[in-house]
């Protein structure tokens, strides 16, 4: 029941943009871009269901200018301009919200943080109970006995409630102290300076021992002369700090509380707005509420025949649910639904699971927490869980999302072996930029039926309890016959089930071994960046003439076109730009200018990949384990996240050294590389059937060599360094759909040259040109793309109004059947070699696939074995018009390696 007391207030701006980068670009069939109301969406409804508010608000920001830019012109100086793709889901959002009657507050001249403050002060003094809903950990400073902060986390997946306990806890302070706290460390993200030099850490330590910022000034005698030569030299910038982090509670609007009363949507607005989203899942809940209300949706708001449907769920104590499992794996088939307690599976129990092997009926098992982890694990070699994993007497297995199942059995002794159906891969290959990651969605779009409500979200089945799991258990065994069924219509059925399917249990195994890090070596690392940042800093102070932050667009600006008198682009209200472009082109004009680009590099390699690697070690088995999305990319690429081991940067020395850290698990093992040599070039030459670039392929001529012969007219030995450069841009540009613009901004030249280049290549290869051409035409025709293994890619801004969604567009028809064979060809080629070491019971192991590249373990006395044998399955994984070349070589660690020659 709704508490009319209890107010919710979301911070509009912070759960957007949230929303847009935790879940992958979604488009409706008009091309328009639907992540970010997704998400936002979904984080609503859940927080609407789980806290029962009787009031409700949301606030945004209201442009970019504040009365913080007054007072400090480079605040939130650095902050990226809003993606295209966002941009327009702001307003659809605010469109949903208008339909839902829930009021927005927007203020010019004010953040939405200030009018979030001004609002939970107006309801403590009205006697309300207030909820902040946000992934902005500035608000905690507005907790009060009142008013508790919920932030979200992992995207908005998750999310965690403070009050002034929770505060206290975890940093040791009240709510008010918090914001002295960000005067003296300051903000990155809103550029906040705060005190050079002093991190989140000392900051909170000083605030813990004296309490506010005035009395650590009155204390300065207390602490080393280091810091407070820091304090004294920045006292102005700390307060000036902490006045930009204060939010205002006082910001003049018009302000009426029962305005916030929760009521019924207009639905004949917002179910429109739904379907034109295309959130099915949504559609059925409002439309669900409108009948509950006695409302009939009118003609305008029908919604798609989608009901709830009731499934018979037998809840079960764990052994007698076990007893119940053995006897139900003689039924042939059989869909499991699990739930996890941490959404990383090396890190997380079996909380609960359910299976069905009848239509419409399922069981669930209870009892199987942390009480019950020892207890399982003990059993599980004998356990009928362990004997559906292993595919006893052939039981064919559905789930949703297996790989995750996989990783986090693995701890209990069981390895779950291939599944028969997997509800997840099926609809991420059906239509890979769609909602295939919501078993809710899915059961919708595909079965017309809600999924049960459960009390919390249990991850891959999208539902928790007994209802919400027996439910998805009996959805998936439906789904599954259906997602097949379109699988085979689709002609997806080959790569369905001999790529993807198999390739689960092997990104699983990946996972599982994890690689080893060598934790001193990051360390030694760790210190010799810090020393030469320390180097480079005072080497531009000298350069410069003075001390200043870095750090700061505004000191730095002050320094490179005040003081120094560069020349500078135009100065705009936030003060001088600083960013990479301009520090390029000034490199020409002074060393400074480069040394500072260096600084900025050393800086982020050390912060976010030396340092923050260490801090991902598995504390259980002290290695690094990366989660590989399988079913998020639209082309069909894997990608690697928490961490991403496939975006440790290479192009700097101190870059590819991170790699020196990554080892071998055992003594007497080596690291193996095996690379596909320029794979998208040949699967370009194949698709498009050029003659002349099939033909330098073949002939084992370098590429790059040959394309700048053919383009500037001259014979391949007087191609100079620059000529080749340029060839390359342009031949790897063509893979993404490059323009003229971009390839001038990326080899500096100008636009006309660059066009002269593009169109002297394209003259000298003609087939790409027609593929070029061809490819955007069937793709309006047909509504979507194929690789070579006929994975599709639907491309619904080809039918967008706005041009740049259409040139977007075309670019993805270009360049995704170029990447996406790709993908296709090392998916093959690792489920080929996983094959291929089982069958020959080596102990080799692969460990990553970074885009082209797999690196491997391998035992020194299965080196000369395994070398060719891998090398023979990734060059044979498919036949192309021209040959896959894989390059080789083993080392004692990622960066130690010797190339292996093809013998």
């Amino acid at each position: 029941m709704k508490d009319k007391t209890r107010l919710m207030i979301l911070d509009g701006n912070s759960l957007i943009y949230r929303a847009f980068y935790a879940i992958p670009l979604l488009t409706s069939s008009e091309g328009e871009f639907t992540n970010a109301v997704y998400g936002f969406m979904n984080m609503l409804m859940k927080v609407l269901s789980d806290e029962k508010p009787g009031c409700i608000a949301v606030a945004f920001d209201k442009g970019k200018v504040t009365f913080r830019n007054e007072k400090f012109d480079q605040y939130k100086g650095t902050r990226k301009a809003t993606p295209d793709e966002l941009r327009p889901q702001f307003a659809y959002v605010k469109d949903i919200l208008k339909a839902m009657n829930i009021p927005t507050y927007e203020l010019e001249g004010y953040e939405a943080d200030d009018l979030i403050g001004t609002v939970t002060k107006r309801a403590e003094e009205e006697g309300y109970m207030s909820v902040i809903v946000t992934g902005d950990r500035d608000a905690l400073q507005l907790i009060s006995p009142a008013t508790t902060v919920m932030l979200t986390r992992k995207g908005i997946s998750e999310t965690e409630l403070y009050d002034t306990g929770r505060v206290k806890e975890r940093y040791g302070l009240t709510p008010e102290q918090m914001i002295d706290v960000k005067g003296l460390m300051g903000d990155s993200s809103d550029n906040i300076p705060g005190v050079p030099g002093i991190g989140e850490k000392t900051a909170l330590k000083l605030i813990n021992t004296y309490g506010s910022m005035e009395k650590v000034y009155e204390n300065l005698g207390d602490l080393t002369p280091k810091m407070r030569e820091k304090l004294t030299e920045n006292r102005e910038l700390a307060f000036l700090s902490r006045e930009l982090a204060t939010i205002i509670r006082d910001v003049p609007f018009e302000l009426d509380l029962m305005e916030c009363y929760l009521e019924e949507p207009d639905y004949d607005k917002l179910m429109p707005l739904l379907q034109k989203m295309e959130f099915k899942t949504l559609i059925n809940s409002f439309t669900e509420r409108m009948k509950a209300a006695g409302l009939a949706p009118s003609e305008s708001g029908q919604a798609p025949p989608v009901c709830q449907v009731e499934y018979e769920c037998t809840v079960l104590p764990l052994q007698e649910g076990l007893d119940r499992l053995a006897a139900d794996l003689d039924k042939g088939e059989i869909s499991i639904s699990y739930e996890l307690s941490n959404p990383d599976p090396m890190l997380a129990e079996l909380t609960g699971f359910s299976w069905s092997v009848e239509p419409g009926t399922a069981a669930y098992v209870t009892g199987v927490g942390e009480g019950q982890a020892e207890l399982f694990r003990e059993e599980a070699n004998i356990s009928p869980l362990a004997s559906l994993a292993g595919s006893r007497a052939g039981v064919k297995k559905y789930c949703h999302d297996g790989k995750r199942l996989m990783v986090a059995l693995d701890r209990y002794g069981i390895r779950w072996g291939s599944v028969a159906q997997d509800t997840l891969l099926a609809a991420y290959l059906l239509n890979p930029t769609g909602h295939h990651q919501d078993l809710a969605d899915l059961s919708a779009e595909y079965l017309g039926r809600e999924l049960a409500p459960g009390d919390e979200s249990a991850g891959a089945a999208g539902t928790s309890g007994a209802a919400g799991a027996g439910s998805s258990a009996a959805v998936i065994m439906e789904l599954q016959k259906v997602l097949a069924q379109k699988l085979a219509d689709d002609g997806l059925e080959e790569l369905y089930y001999s790529v993807e399917l198999p390739l689960t249990r092997i990104l699983a195994d990946m996972e599982i071994t994890g690689v080893r890090v060598d934790r001193e070596r990051l360390t030694e690392m760790s210190a010799e960046l810090a020393d030469k940042l320390e180097n480079i800093s005072t080497e531009i102070y000298g350069l410069s003439g003075e001390e200043f932050n870095i750090n700061s667009p505004k000191q730095l600006g002050y320094i490179l076109f005040e003081k120094m008198g560069l020349p500078a682009a135009k100065k705009t209200k936030t003060g001088y730009s600083t960013d990479v472009e301009v520090l390029e082109r000034l490199a020409a004009e002074h060393g400074i200018a480069e040394k500072i680009l260096e600084f900025r590099q050393l800086a982020k390699l050390k912060s976010t990949y030396v340092d923050g690697l260490r801090g991902l070690i598995n504390p259980r088995t002290g290695r690094l384990h990366t989660t590989f999305n399988q079913a998020v990319t639209a082309t069909g690429r894997l990608s690697s996240a928490e961490p991403n081991l496939q975006n440790i940067p290479i192009r700097m020395e101190e870059g590819r050294r991170i790699r020196k850290a990554f080892v071998p698990s055992e003594p007497g093992h080596r690291l193996l590389a095996a690379d596909y040599s320029q794979i998208e070039l040949r699967v370009l030459a194949h698709i498009s059937g050029d003659a002349n670039f099939i033909r330098a392929f073949r002939e084992g001529q370098d590429i790059h060599t040959h394309t700048a012969s053919e383009v500037f007219g001259v014979p391949e030995n007087e191609v100079t360094r620059e000529m080749r450069d340029g060839a390359k841009a342009v031949n790897f540009g063509i893979v993404y759909g490059i323009s003229e613009f971009g390839l001038a901004r990326n080899i500096r030249i100008t636009r006309q040259q660059a066009r002269e280049y593009i169109d002297g290549y394209l003259d000298r290869y003609p087939g790409i040109r027609e593929f070029m051409k061809n490819i955007v035409v069937e793709a309006r025709e047909n509504g979507y793309v194929t690789t070579i293994l006929d994975r599709r890619r639907y491309i619904p801004d080809l039918k967008s109004r706005n041009h740049n969604v259409r040139a977007f567009g075309e670019r993805a028809a270009m360049n995704t059947p170029i990447q996406g064979s790709a993908a296709d060809i090392i998916k093959l080629a690792m489920v080929r070699v996983a094959e291929c070491l089982e069958r020959e019971g080596l102990k080799t192991k692969m460990l990553l696939q970074v885009h082209d590249e797999l690196i491997f373990e391998v035992p020194e006395e299965e080196m000369e074995k395994a070398v060719p044998l891998i090398r023979d399955c990734m060059e044979n994984a498919v036949e192309l018009e021209v040959p896959l070349v894989v390059d080789m070589k083993q080392g004692p660690s990622w960066f130690d390696m010797e190339k292996i020659k093809n013998v």
